[in-house]
């Protein structure tokens, strides 16, 4: 699976105010390894940077004049992602500049152009309720070095983010199988009758059921009332009624 790890910096925060992106950062994965193929582009947005902007990414007015517009690497950028899922942090926002700059050069939006788009803060959410879920606090949380991380910058916090989404959906690979990686298997190894044998059941306390139960309630909260089980558990009783 091809997969492309995305982030922007832009001259503000709105891209229906006229903001616009100024860089572009993008690391690819195959099958979940990083392949060095990336796209980086610092952008001339035809427009300054807001004060408060500057003071996040630190890329001057003055350093973007000559750089190329977003019309003129376009094509380079919606090649480079085609048919690929896009990993971002937030986004929405990313998305949204995307989907204003397409529109500016007659081109359809973004999530035309991909297979599909996967949020990591809606991930971050949803495993860590109630808790910071910034890519420097997930940073931290995660074990991931991001000591070099000064400013803001389109590739470097793609590639954090890059490490990132390998942690956070790590425990992924013991439940996936590569079948083509799968060698044919010794006959010569004696197998095991696993049915002779008698797995006890451990059964929750009462102070784990309700260590479970607040976990749960926090992700409803913060889900909106969608949180899965809450849903099967209702399914459940109501069959019973």
């Amino acid at each position: 699976m091809r997969q492309i790890v995305l982030d922007t910096e832009t001259t503000g925060l709105s891209a229906e105010a006229g903001d616009r992106i100024i860089e572009i950062g993008c690391v690819e994965l195959f099958n979940r390894k990083l392949t060095g193929r990336n796209l980086h582009f610092y952008l001339n947005p035809e427009r300054d940077s807001h004060e408060d902007a500057l003071k996040v990414h630190g890329i001057s007015n003055e350093f973007l004049r000559d750089k190329p517009r977003f019309a003129d690497v376009v094509q380079e950028i919606v090649d480079y992602v085609a048919g690929a899922e896009i990993i971002i942090h937030n986004a929405a926002f990313d998305v949204g500049f995307l989907n204003r700059e397409l529109e500016r050069v007659g081109l359809p939006l973004f999530a035309e152009h991909v297979a599909e788009i996967t949020d990591t803060l809606a991930m971050a959410k949803a495993l860590y309720p109630g808790k910071r879920n910034s890519l420097n606090a997930l940073c931290e949380r995660l074990g991931v070095d991001n000591s070099g991380r000064q400013l803001h910058g389109a590739l470097l916090d793609a590639e954090l983010l890059a490490d990132v989404y390998i942690n956070l959906t790590r425990g992924q690979d013991a439940l996936l199988i590569d079948l083509g990686s799968v060698e044919t298997a010794d006959t010569s190894v004696p197998r095991v009758d696993l049915s002779v044998f008698e797995l006890p059941v451990l059964r929750a306390n009462e102070q784990e059921m309700a260590a479970h139960q607040d976990v749960l309630a926090q992700i409803d909260k913060s889900s909106g009332a969608k949180t899965v089980w809450r849903q099967h558990e209702k399914k459940a009783a109501d069959a019973v009624a």
